[in-house]
């Protein structure tokens, strides 16, 4: 009931928000990044201790530069994620583009399933317009908001561009169900987040830190045979980002074990190492470390 009084609360707020001009939100996201990193400081501890452990060799005045950006620039997702409410297909088109879609696009053409694979850096929100370039269902995988009634409005605001939210607890169900029914459809993992250890969990090392990592979207790809890409986000510009898809792996059931894995966690510390405010950082990534 109480999840129910809040969204009903906050909801006009919300849609008068998402109705405003880019200039305005911008105004808003630099108030709420000062209010949550100076004022509240919002997972500041995790956020110094992920971005310390990752660039230990780095001074306080560029480590204080890294956060200071990236509470910006989350806060800026955040506002771009309310804007997704009302966004025109044409305006999201325009701030958010696809550099290589062909690749994908040559898939679905020979009706070929795909496995789509990033991870929590730039705008990974507007990755989901990918679904406006495609002419088969494009799928995020995710874990649904605790609030059932925001998860609905925001699940519902995707899918104004062709994209779709799997719940990442039905995803693989859902996924064999589409294989044994012949339908085709780009399946979105952001592989990032850090799994509970145990025995069978695989171990990476990522920026300088042995993590635990999922390796799903790797079963998947080669249970299934689904070719896998990576989408390599960056934001050129204010509120403008671009979107690279490279191939992974045509053939995933002739990688070797763990190889896709592999591959994605390189590539994701390429991009972050070339601007490290851009990445996910209040998120405890590294809470479970191997120490060899």
């Amino acid at each position: 009931m109480l999840n129910f009084f809040v969204y009903i609360f906050s909801y006009p707020f919300i849609l008068i928000t998402s109705l405003l001009p880019h200039s305005i939100l911008y105004l808003i996201s630099d108030l709420l990044s000062f209010i949550l990193y100076r004022i509240l400081k919002y997972r500041l501890k995790i956020v110094r201790k992920n971005i310390l452990l990752c660039f230990p060799k780095f001074s306080k005045n560029e480590l204080n530069l890294i956060e200071k950006k990236f509470y910006s620039h989350m806060c800026d997702v955040f506002i771009e994620m309310i804007k997704g409410l009302t966004i025109s297909r044409n305006e999201i088109k325009k701030r958010f583009k696809f550099q290589n879609i062909e690749l994908i696009q040559s898939f679905q053409k020979k009706s070929k399933s795909v496995v789509l694979i990033c991870g929590h850096f730039s705008s990974w929100e507007g990755m989901l317009s990918i679904g406006l370039h495609l002419d088969y269902p494009a799928y995020g995988i995710y874990t649904p908001l605790s609030n059932k009634y925001f998860d609905k409005l925001f699940s519902k605001a995707r899918e104004r561009n062709k994209s779709y939210l799997l719940n990442r607890y039905k995803a693989l169900v859902s996924i064999r169900n589409d294989f044994n029914e012949k339908k085709t459809a780009l399946y979105g993992f952001a592989m990032d987040q850090s799994p509970r250890p145990s025995s069978k969990t695989y171990w990476k090392e990522f920026l300088g830190n042995k993590v635990p990592v999922f390796s799903g979207a790797e079963r998947v790809s080669k249970e299934y045979g689904f070719p896998v890409v990576y989408t390599s986000i960056n934001r050129y510009k204010r509120g403008f980002y671009s979107a690279n898809v490279s191939l992974v792996s045509e053939f995933p059931k002739k990688t070797k074990p763990n190889e896709i894995t592999d591959i994605f966690y390189d590539k994701l510390e390429n991009q972050i190492k070339k601007d490290p405010s851009q990445y996910l950082w209040t998120h405890n990534r590294f809470k479970y470390l191997k120490t060899d």
